[in-house]
C-alpha cells in the first residue's frame, strides 16, 4: 500500500514501493504451482494397460491398474498393454531333409501384469520386438528341423505348433510373457516336392478307391451266391415233397374252380391217365 504524506516543503510525497503488487504476484504463482503438482499427481490407465512408475528414471515396481490414481507429482506414468496381442511371422525354415519351407504364423500372447515392470526395466516397452520377435522364428526353426516336409504339409501341424508353443513357454515365461496358441496359417512348400506328395496322396486315394469298389463287388457277388443257394434249397425242398397224389388232389381242386367260372368252356374230367381235367375250349 503506498503511503502518502507531507514533506517539509508542504509537498505530498507518495511511497511506490509496490509491495502489495509483489505479494498479489506471489499468491498467484503459488496457486499456478499447487495446480501443476495436482495435475502432476493425477495418473491416468487406459482399460487393458497397467502403468509402470518412474521417478527420476528409477522404476518404482508399483504397477497401476485401469483407472485413474494419484501419484506422487514427481514420478512418470508409462502404461503397458496387457490384452492379447497377434504377432504375425514369415519365416524360410529347414525341414529334416534339408528342404527350405516358408511357413506363416500368428502368435497370440499377452503380458503379465505382475512382470510389467521388471519387463520395462530389464527390455522397455518394445519387448515384442527385442524378445518376442527373435524367440519365436528360433522356436519355429527349431521344431521344423525335427520334422520332414511330408508331414509337415500333409498331418503334424498340431504336432509342429504345439512345439513351438512350449519352446516359447520355456523361454519367455520368467519374463512375464503368456504364450496363449500360435496358429500355423500356412505351409508353403518347393513346387517340386509339392507336386510329388499332391501326387502320391492322389494315388493312395485312388487306391482306397478301387479297394472299395472291389470290396462292394465281392460283397455283391456273395449276396447272389447266397441268394442262388437259397433258391437252389427251396427247389430241392419243394421237389422233395411233391407227389402222384399231390398232384391229382391240385388237379380235383383246379377242376372246381374252372367249374364254378363264370366263363363259357368245355372240361373234360378224367380224360388223361392222371385224371386231371382237359379243356378243349371257350
Amino acid at each position: 500500500m503506498s503511503d502518502y504524506g507531507f514533506g517539509k516543503s508542504g509537498g505530498r510525497i507518495i511511497d511506490a514501493s509496490g509491495g502489495g503488487f509483489l505479494k498479489g504476484i506471489g499468491v498467484l504463482v503459488g496457486l499456478v504451482l499447487v495446480v501443476i503438482l495436482l495435475w502432476m499427481s493425477v495418473a491416468y490407465v487406459p482399460a487393458g494397460h497397467v502403468g509402470v512408475l518412474t521417478i527420476f528414471g528409477r522404476v518404482t515396481g508399483q504397477v497401476l491398474s485401469e483407472g485413474t490414481h494419484l501419484v506422487n507429482p514427481f514420478t512418470v506414468n508409462t502404461t503397458m498393454s496387457v490384452r492379447t496381442q497377434e504377432l504375425k511371422e514369415t519365416a524360410s525354415v529347414p525341414s529334416n531333409e534339408g528342404l527350405i519351407i516358408t511357413l506363416d504364423t500368428s502368435l497370440l500372447f499377452r503380458l503379465d501384469p505382475k512382470k510389467a515392470p521388471d519387463m520395462y526395466r530389464t527390455v522397455g516397452p518394445l519387448y515384442m520386438d527385442v524378445v518376442v520377435d527373435p524367440n519365436l522364428r528360433s522356436a519355429i526353426r527349431e521344431a521344423t528341423a525335427s520334422h520332414t516336409a511330408n508331414t509337415l504339409y500333409s498331418g503334424e501341424r498340431e504336432a509342429v505348433a504345439k512345439e513351438i508353443v512350449m519352446n516359447l513357454q520355456d523361454k519367455l515365461k520368467d519374463r512375464g510373457v503368456i504364450i496363449e496358441s500360435i496358429l500355423l496359417r500356412d505351409i508353403q512348400l518347393p513346387q517340386a516336392l509339392k507336386t510329388s506328395i499332391e501326387s502320391k496322396q492322389q494315388a493312395e486315394q485312388e487306391s482306397l478307391a478301387m479297394s472299395f469298389r472291389l470290396q462292394k463287388e465281392k460283397q455283391e457277388a456273395d449276396r447272389k451266391r447266397i441268394e442262388a443257394q437259397g433258391i437252389r434249397d427251396f427247389q430241392q425242398t419243394v421237389a422233395q415233397g411233391i407227389s402222384a397224389q399231390l398232384l391229382e388232389w391240385k388237379g380235383i381242386e383246379a377242376t372246381e374252380t374252372l367249374a364254378k367260372s363264370p366263363n363259357t368252356k368245355i372240361v373234360v374230367i378224367g380224360g388223361q391217365k392222371s385224371g386231371l381235367p382237359l379243356i378243349l375250349g371257350q
